[in-house]
């Protein structure tokens, strides 16, 4: 039985995905920026998936910028609005246990002379409001924090936190990642007081390389690649019209019958917890429950190493995840996420991220707390040889 449970890093596209993406590469292949028929047809899907978006998240579809992914979407988001509005102040905010395309831009933002702040979290990962308040000033000009961590599962309060941005520092824009909270959340960004928004496709049985931004419309940001105008100026290059279908087509089935498909995930992930506290010294990390994302558990096993116990696992065909995909080449790369929460070393080396998605059913769960029954005491044996 092949237990795929790494879902956090990327899913199985739908089936209608993959035939829309064929029929864009195969019989409607225009490029959407040409005047002919050909053009025609293969703008009407941009235009079609940009409006099942806008739909989704009850904005305006102008408001809908298309991406190569998270990471991209996360560059514009702050770059943009950093350099936008560098006049109005230099301070930038983020959490400390932020997805690495945000980090990264911090730094780089401070090596241009911005002044960033980190802000810690609680055992569980969710944001200290009290910090986030002390560290708000007349200079701050914009806030980004992820909606879903990637490694635990923590939900941060997003409202509250734009709430309290809003009205300490009023002239601060906030950017939210939603890459791990699009798809498992009903997201409305004007209600929550969302400025920008970030999500990726191959994150909710989509296509790799596309994602988008949301930008409210009275958000200043610059671009941060130029060229032939595209997307208003915003985002130039080709458009992705095959990726940007298939994106379209998650969004509109996945939000089909979303709060039973959301109530059948969490059901699978409180089997898999119920499941894993049979398993011997395993300490999951962060809430559970409707307290956390539906489709995240992280879990460390003391006296195994998580690479480790990633490979016995995948001997039988349980995939699994030892940290963030997008840490890749970085073997003994330490979590920021999991150091924040203040694991100790034991338990750092031995986490282990399971996954789930929509599609993943009980029997899996039950095949893999089987095995982890029966592979974590060995492998501890093993060790202490």
């Amino acid at each position: 039985m092949e237990c795929y449970f790494d879902n956090s890093a990327t899913t199985r596209c739908y089936e209608s995905v993959k035939d829309i993406m064929i029929r864009t590469l195969t019989e409607d292949y225009g490029n959407p920026s040409s005047m002919h028929k050909k053009g025609v047809e293969a703008e009407k899907y941009v235009k079609d998936a940009r409006d099942i978006i806008a739909k989704n998240l009850k904005v305006n579809a102008k408001e809908i910028f298309f991406t190569s992914g998270g990471t991209e979407g996360n560059n514009l988001a702050i770059i943009g609005t950093a350099m936008a509005n560098c006049r109005a102040g230099n301070h930038v905010i983020t959490s400390a246990v932020e997805h690495p395309s945000v980090t990264a831009v911090m730094e780089h933002l401070e090596e241009n002379g911005f002044r960033a702040s980190y802000i810690p979290v609680d055992a569980n990962g969710v944001l200290r409001m009290d910090a986030l308040e002390a560290a708000l000033d007349e200079e701050t000009i914009l806030v980004s924090v992820m909606y879903v961590n990637n490694e635990i599962g923590a939900v941060q309060p997003i409202q509250e936190i734009a709430e309290l941005v809003h009205k300490k520092a009023p002239k601060a824009k906030i950017h939210v990642d939603a890459v791990q909270a699009y798809g498992k959340y009903r997201i409305l960004p004007k209600k929550l007081g969302i400025d920008l928004l970030t999500a990726s496709g191959h994150k909710i049985h989509g296509p790799k390389g596309v994602g988008f931004l949301y930008v409210n419309d009275k958000v200043k940001i610059k671009p941060i690649s130029y060229g032939g105008g595209q997307q208003e100026g915003m985002r130039s290059g080709t458009v992705n019209t095959t990726g940007i279908a298939g994106l379209g087509a998650a969004v509109k089935e996945l939000y089909t019958g979303f709060d039973e498909k959301i109530e059948r995930l969490y059901a699978v992930k409180q089997a898999f917890v119920n499941g894993i506290g049979t398993v011997e010294g395993a300490v999951i990390h962060g809430l559970v429950g409707k307290e956390s994302a539906p489709h995240i558990v992280n879990v460390s096993f003391p006296g195994v190493r998580s690479e480790v116990l990633l490979h016995a696992l995948e001997e039988y065909e349980i995939y699994v995840s030892a940290g963030s995909a997008c840490a890749a080449g970085k073997k003994h790369a330490v979590s920021p996420t999991l150091t924040a929460i203040r694991l100790d070393k034991e338990q750092l080396e031995s986490a282990i991220r399971f996954s789930f998605q929509l599609e993943t059913t009980l029997d899996e769960v039950e095949f893999c707390i089987e095995k982890l029954r029966e592979v974590v005491p060995k492998l501890k044996k093993y060790t202490r040889r």
